[in-house]
């Protein structure tokens, strides 16, 4: 088996105080980084906001999504997308899992799912970009036929008499 480039992260997840007749706060996303180990744990519990450590999620890099690590990582900040989780019957959200391919992010906010982004540290999406430089290739853009050309032509004329 092929080992993969992987760095392990943590995500911090912040409920915070909102305004609404149907709940009294909501939770975000609020940062990644790297991971120390151990347990979930609280870094922070104030009348303002808690912040609660989700560690042991790997973000790694897999050949065939190079074009969603490119699409990441050459934007103005690179991210790690955090997908999160309501328990049924209710509860605290918890992050399920977490990618850094552009494309394996939109497929899962396509599926219905939850899907945060959060800005990556600077020594992640350079150790990104290294890789990203290395392995991806774009594929060659296919010349399409002009529509006049494809017979499409002849069936519009036939339709109309």
């Amino acid at each position: 088996m092929t080992e993969r480039p992987t760095h392990r992260i943590a995500v911090v997840l912040e409920r915070f105080p909102i305004e609404s007749r149907w709940q009294t706060h909501d939770w975000r996303v609020c940062s990644v980084m790297p991971d120390v180990g151990g347990d979930k744990r609280v870094l922070r519990d104030t009348p303002e906001s808690l912040q609660v450590l989700h560690p042991g999620f790997d973000a790694t890099l897999f050949e065939d999504e190079a074009e969603g690590h490119y699409l990441n990582v050459s934007t103005e900040e690179p991210s790690v997308f955090v997908a999160l989780r309501t328990p049924e019957g209710g509860g605290d959200p918890y992050p399920l899992q977490i990618t850094i391919s552009y494309n394996e992010a939109a497929r899962w906010m396509d599926g219905g799912e939850r899907v945060e982004r959060v800005p990556m540290w600077r020594e992640m999406a350079e150790w990104m970009a290294e890789w990203v430089e290395r392995n991806y290739r774009p594929e060659p853009k296919k010349r399409r036929k002009p529509r006049s050309f494809d017979g499409q032509g002849e069936l519009r004329e036939k339709k109309m008499t």
